[in-house]
């Protein structure tokens, strides 16, 4: 296994007060819940908030949690059985690996979160893995030539990530089903992290969970991103297939296997309010693109490049100046500016992706680090004119 690629960006941008890192929503606070909860009409949940039993929790999750994400997320077409609870998204994503990868082949994409790009190689007696890369001058999209060429007769596993980490653009659906009659053909069962739907930046761009959309998908989502539900610490994973559900069941056993209670009754609350916090956090993240847009394609356009993001709150922007991204973050971690380099999203970076890096845009405080961002390039643009020259 290899060590955490966002172990070195803690270390260098430790104590950093202006942040450009964050890839969540907005995140909610215990009184706004609270407030949000009452307002959807979830006394019953603040009720039982504070008076639940400090039992254990049923391996994969209260009935109660299953049955309301089966229903916000899935619009009940998942039973509440085939959904499985976690205590996070990134437990679930090692998890379906781990139950999937052992005698396959397996397929991932990068640049990206680096258990979608590597969670496969970690399970014992997987038979490879294939990753392949997503570019910036195909939008950040899964190519599907490439995905046909790299198919062998022991694939039977493969990871995606829509909409996309770091790049913020989801594919189309014409692509999403192309994807999915590849892997029909082939019996590959699609583990899909979609920790940023429902942050899509426009409706119409919104893709059917891969578990609704594929009898061989499984749908991998956290109360993190799109809810800023972070310190709840709930995850999970669902699919149609019950037989591939009895293996996760059955991995899921030898590791977290049961979240706490208050957690569960948090996400609950979220759930219920789903619509009011969700529309607030999108109008956060729209807010901040547009003060990104206005940035990047013109105050600051020698200097910096994109593809416009249109979904969920992050990007991946690409330095034009004189240096990599890891050296653009190392100074502006000494003036308190996180950003996420590349190294961030692959295991070795290479000449075609060193410029790039990750830019959150979810939160309210965003526009500040964006300011300094912008002071720090007037600083700078003079000596980076004469280095290119």
């Amino acid at each position: 296994m290899n060590e955490p690629w966002s172990k070195r960006h803690k270390r260098e941008f430790k104590g950093c007060q202006l942040s450009l890192s964050n890839s969540f929503a907005q995140p909610l606070s215990m009184p706004e819940l609270m407030q949000k909860a009452k307002d959807a009409g979830a006394k019953d949940l603040i009720e039982l908030y504070h008076n639940h039993d400090l039992e254990y929790v049923p391996n994969g999750g209260s009935l109660d949690l299953r049955e309301d994400i089966a229903r916000v997320v899935y619009d009940d077409q998942i039973p509440p059985e085939n959904v499985l609870v976690f205590p996070g998204g990134q437990v679930a994503l090692q998890t379906a690996a781990l139950a999937f990868a052992p005698g396959s082949h397996c397929i991932t994409f990068g640049p990206g979160y680096q258990s979608t790009v590597e969670s496969p190689q970690w399970a014992v007696g997987n038979a490879g893995v294939t990753t392949l890369r997503r570019r910036p001058e195909n939008n950040w999209q899964v190519d599907p030539r490439d995905l046909r060429d790299a198919i062998r007769p022991n694939t039977r596993f493969m990871i995606l990530n829509e909409p996309h980490n770091p790049g913020g653009i989801v594919m189309s659906a014409a692509l999403q089903e192309e994807i999915i009659d590849i892997c029909r053909r082939h019996s590959i069962v699609v583990l899909c992290d979609e920790i940023y739907r429902l942050l899509e930046h426009d409706d119409e761009h919104r893709l059917p969970t891969m578990a609704n959309a594929y009898e061989k998908g499984i749908s991998a989502v956290s109360m993190s991103k799109p809810w800023g539900g972070c310190g709840i610490t709930i995850g999970w994973l669902a699919c149609r297939d019950k037989e591939m559900v009895q293996r996760l069941i059955d991995v899921q056993y030898f590791g977290t296997a049961s979240a706490s209670r208050a957690s569960e009754i948090q996400a609950r609350m979220v759930l219920r309010a789903s619509r009011l916090i969700l529309e607030e956090r999108l109008a956060i993240i729209l807010r901040n693109k547009a003060l990104l847009q206005e940035f990047i394609e013109g105050r600051h356009s020698d200097w910096f490049d994109w593809i416009r993001p249109n979904a969920g709150a992050i990007t991946f922007v690409k330095f034009k100046g004189p240096w990599t991204s890891a050296e653009l973050g190392k100074r502006l971690a000494k003036v308190g500016i996180s950003i996420k380099p590349a190294y961030c999203f692959m295991d070795s970076v290479d000449s075609e992706l060193e410029r790039y890096f990750r830019v959150g845009f979810g939160e309210q405080k965003m526009p500040l680090a964006l300011k300094a961002l912008g002071n720090f390039v007037e600083a700078h643009e003079k000596s980076w004119r004469s280095t290119i020259a």
